[in-house]
């Protein structure tokens, strides 16, 4: 991963999330076009909520996004925009494809899974802590 920090006015951070989206009822409904366009999508999104797509990828039922982001960003907020919107799209563009899989205008699962991530581990970082020279 990388360990480059960004910084705004008010901090310097480098905070980092892994981001699991599944197809409603987990239906193996994605080909590799919809998620190549669900790559240029999120990556749109991220750019428009200033922050920093690292990794995209995903399989028939699911997709993973790995980004950067700064503190006050509402991850909540991000998610929802991201589903919202990939969903709208990918349903105009592939409709004849997604029409056979789903009968209702649906195509995420209306949960989601999230995990910060960072370049150490907490045990390191715990260590790190410790560690501090704490004055008398």
């Amino acid at each position: 991963m990388d360990n480059d920090y960004v910084s705004s006015s008010r901090a310097v951070s480098d905070m980092k999330a892994h981001l699991v989206l599944t197809t409603k009822y987990r239906r193996k409904v994605m080909t590799g076009a919809m998620i190549g366009r669900l790559h240029e999508i999120f990556g749109d999104l991220c750019q428009k909520w200033d922050c920093k797509m690292i990794e995209f990828n995903g399989e028939a039922d699911h997709i993973h996004l790995l980004f950067q982001y700064y503190p006050q960003m509402s991850l909540p907020k991000f998610v929802n925009s991201l589903k919202s919107v990939s969903s709208r799209r990918i349903r105009q563009e592939f409709s004849d494809e997604i029409n056979a899989t789903y009968w209702k205008d649906v195509f995420w699962n209306k949960s989601y899974f999230i995990a910060s991530c960072g370049g150490v581990t907490i045990s390191a970082l715990r260590r790190y802590v410790e560690k501090q020279d704490t004055p008398d």
